[in-house]
């Protein structure tokens, strides 16, 4: 997936959180290409929803989301960040 030409967003990206494995705390790259209305959720591996982390409309642009997970038990989880026209989910994994 493209994510910029000549320094202009031109799609969509969701990068991998960092650290991973990560304790208690992990950051969450994402790009948009234009103004939009964005949810950036958290799942564990059941695909139960845990958390919601963002659900408001952004510029468009390049963001950093830090989420602190202190509160939840080791394992595989998973965020996804979704659009109108666009949705994408990736794994990561707290390790206590």
């Amino acid at each position: 997936m493209k994510s910029n030409i000549n320094g202009v967003l031109t799609e969509y990206k969701l990068g991998q959180n960092y650290p991973n494995p990560f304790n208690p705390s992990t950051k969450i790259n994402f790009s948009l290409p234009e103004r939009l209305f964005i949810s950036l959720k958290i799942f564990n591996s059941l695909g139960e929803e845990i958390e919601t982390l963002l659900n408001e409309e952004f510029e468009k642009g390049s963001y950093e989301y830090e989420w602190n997970a202190a509160n939840l038990p080791s394992g595989i989880y998973f965020y996804k960040l979704q659009t109108d026209s666009f949705t994408e989910t990736k794994k990561m994994i707290l390790l206590k």
